[in-house]
């Protein structure tokens, strides 16, 4: 991805956190202080856009779950705790519980955050195996955990139940993971 591109997505971000998916074309060039025609040099449309952009997040979580597994001083428990709550710092102020909106006006985006959810687990299985060969896991079933914290995240963008409870997207997704680590996690 050129310097250009990151530069929009980053914008992009800032703009979606503050306006919501109902942000304008007009709203990015503000922000970035470009013109549209420069920013249509990269995306086709709005969509476009915004299909990049589940990208480049999941793609950043994907970055940071890297790291997490390389880290030698955390012990396989506190690797998988991680992982399944890995949140790029550059993220944390992003206004996920919104993503919920996309489901009926864009349904190809919704449709690829919820296959990206989905997909690169290849890490967090070889971890939980791992744990499992340690005696730190339980024998769990690891694909009913893969879909009990799937169905999870997905419930926080088809319902506005983060919001109407004002929990922030981290704050759930924390919440999801300390239930499903302490619940696996030999005492």
């Amino acid at each position: 991805m050129n310097h250009d591109t990151k530069k929009i997505l980053d914008g992009t971000l800032r703009v979606f956190n503050e306006k919501g998916i109902k942000f304008t074309m007009d709203d990015i060039a503000h922000e970035l202080s470009m013109s549209k025609k420069t920013i249509y040099q990269h995306f086709h449309d709005k969509e476009d856009m915004v299909l990049k952009l589940v990208d480049y997040l999941f793609d950043g979580i994907k970055e940071e779950e890297r790291k997490v597994v390389e880290d030698t001083s955390l012990s396989t428990v506190d690797k998988i705790r991680r992982i399944l709550g890995v949140m790029p710092q550059s993220y944390t102020t992003l206004d996920f519980e919104k993503l919920y909106l996309l489901r009926n006006k864009y349904p190809k985006v919704y449709k690829k955050v919820e296959d990206r959810l989905e997909t690169g687990w290849e890490q967090t299985i070889l971890l939980l195996e791992q744990g499992k060969k340690e005696g730190c896991v339980r024998d769990i079933s690891i694909p009913i955990l893969k879909m009990m914290l799937e169905a999870s995240l997905e419930q926080f963008f088809r319902r506005d139940v983060l919001v109407r409870n004002g929990i922030s997207y981290q704050e759930g997704l924390q919440h999801v993971v300390d239930i499903l680590v302490d619940g696996i996690v030999r005492k």
